[in-house]
């Protein structure tokens, strides 16, 4: 490096600029920084300070916290010759609060931070994220070993509440080979102040392989200002109204679809309240594809009979009753989802003849307790009485829970919205997964004769040898269905498609029906069997503690 290259680095110009640069609202801003080597060393640490004494900590350059304060302490004083001891939060007088804490091996983020914005950390990638109204996860800080960053929009916001500036202290030191001379530079220390930032800039010389070389030291402070509170997010304080969508609820006599606000607070109710407009309960109709983004993200969204979560961010109620499409009152739409997802719902938002099923009517209107008829509620139904009766009868489950990362298979069991190839296989796999795959060999061993166990192979035909020992002699349509149903799934979803899928495919009906007609077809044929195994295990004809001998 040559000698003006190697002034313009002790200047720091450059480091300074950085320092100083514009931030947008959505940047990552370093507020914990460790980097050193031969040549120079940076460090940056943060400090929340009032800011009711801006002034003040701007009079001078010097850090107000070093890394490691901002602990509990305590001063003493006297008075009347009576010691007073006082306890101090953050270990000072002045009110300043360290953003970043921790020791030599160990950083992490105030708590009230973290709780403020609803963080949770994702350790494996030093990552604190927060999930918006609508559930999506936004990175908001980083944690490395030697730097922490966090997105200037929740500082700010942060700031905002506690009434406090974010001060931005840096310590950056640049070493030379050279003298000071050599780089025309002059011994000596400045002090500069300008807009919200403070700094001091001093050159100097140091012992360096045996002569005196030069060096420059750059310290001071970059205050970040607070939001106003109105814009902070925070409950109270926050002035954004929330915005709501307009839904097709009717089609008038020239063929025009009608639209009405799903505010909440502008509809009709049965007590007198905005009497010319439609009643809260007016039905909306949705296409039934409304629902599939939540069927594949099943970690965040949860779809049950009547009701969409997600997670403990909002609930809504649905009647999801129908063969081709999903309604929802008017009010409950506004009410319950955020402004984005009404968004979302407004894409498939049609204006249908028929309102809600009578399923949905007699529960939400009449206040009757009502099963649904619908295949994919049954069969979850029928899948938790097995589990109980097995539980009650046998002390031990026919069929086995999911593991962790394929329960989202049970959730997603349904009548596809759309005649797809792709959803098909997905739910004939996911079907395969819950009654075949999950079938408890290991219990369904110890009921075969000892000498018989070797040769059976697979978890159907352990069920079969395991009834025929218990002298069940009525199971064969049920025994033959998940065979069928196993070699539609090894031979469509499991492997490449061909002449052996062709066959099975025939059998089911997919060459004479939509895909959608035959998986209804086979989601029925799997309520049959539960319910056949069901009855099975509460007769007692079935897994009866087998005999010695």
């Amino acid at each position: 490096m040559n000698i003006e290259q190697e002034r313009n680095r002790l200047t720091q110009t450059e480091t300074l600029a950085k320092l100083r640069r514009n931030i947008s609202m959505a940047d990552m801003l370093t507020v914990y920084l460790k980097r050193s080597d031969d040549a120079s060393s940076h460090y940056i640490h943060c400090a929340l300070v009032p800011s009711s004494h801006l002034e003040e900590f701007l009079a001078n350059p010097d850090w107000d916290l070093m890394h490691g304060g901002g602990l509990p302490g305590s001063v003493s004083s006297w008075e009347n010759g009576v010691k007073k001891v006082t306890y101090l939060r953050y270990g000072n007088t002045e009110g300043i609060e360290p953003l970043v804490i921790g020791g030599k091996d160990y950083l992490e983020i105030s708590e009230e931070f973290r709780l403020f914005h609803r963080l949770y950390r994702n350790r494996s990638k030093g990552q604190y994220v927060k999930v918006d109204e609508v559930g999506t996860e936004q990175v908001v800080a980083i944690v490395e070993p030697n730097q922490v960053k966090i997105r200037l929009k929740e500082i700010r916001q942060f700031l905002a509440i506690k009434e406090m500036h974010l001060s931005v202290q840096f310590d950056c030191r640049e070493y030379s080979e050279y003298m000071l001379e050599e780089l025309g530079l002059v011994k000596g220390a400045k002090d500069q102040q300008e807009g919200g930032c403070c700094w001091g800039l001093a050159y100097g010389k140091q012992e360096w392989t045996g002569h005196q070389s030069a060096f420059s030291w750059l310290m001071g402070k970059r205050f970040i200002e607070p939001l106003p509170k109105s814009k902070s997010g925070f409950c109270g304080f926050a002035d954004a109204q929330k915005k709501y969508v307009d839904f097709i609820i009717d089609v008038d006599d020239n063929g025009d679809e009608v639209e009405y606000t799903s505010a909440p607070d502008s509809l009709a109710d049965f007590f007198g309240a905005n009497p010319d407009a439609p009643n809260y309960l007016t039905p909306v109709s949705f296409r039934k594809q409304v629902l599939d983004k939540y069927y594949q993200q099943p970690s965040k969204y949860k779809i049950l009979d009547n009701a969409l979560w997600c997670g403990n961010l909002w609930m809504l109620q649905i009647d999801n009753h129908h063969d081709d499409k999903v309604c929802v009152w008017l009010g409950d739409l506004g009410r319950n989802l955020p402004h984005k997802e009404q968004l979302h719902w407004k894409v498939y938002n049609f204006a249908s003849e028929t309102g809600v099923s009578e399923t949905y009517l007699r529960r939400q209107i009449d206040a009757q307790p009502t099963d649904s008829d619908r295949s994919e509620h049954v069969f979850q139904q029928r899948l938790g009485t097995l589990k109980k009766t097995c539980q009650e009868q046998l002390g031990w489950p026919l069929l086995l829970p999911l593991e962790p990362d394929d329960t989202y298979h049970l959730q997603n069991i349904r009548v596809p919205a759309n005649d797809e190839q792709r959803d098909f296989d997905e739910l004939v796999l996911g079907l395969t997964k819950i009654l075949i795959d999950s079938l408890n060999e290991k219990q369904l061993n110890t009921l075969i004769p000892h000498e018989q166990r070797e040769s059976v192979k697979g978890s159907i035909s352990r069920l079969e040898a395991a009834l025929s020992a218990c002298g069940v002699d009525d199971a064969d349509e049920h025994i033959f269905f998940l065979r069928r149903l196993q070699k539609l799934r090894s031979t469509g979803s499991a492997h490449r498609k061909g002449i052996s899928y062709n066959r099975i495919a025939q059998e089911f009906g997919v060459d004479s029906q939509d895909l959608r007609a035959v998986f209804t077809g086979i989601l029925q044929k799997a309520i049959v069997c539960l319910d056949y195994l069901i009855q099975l295990v509460k007769s007692n004809r079935f897994l009866q503690p087998r005999r010695s001998g």
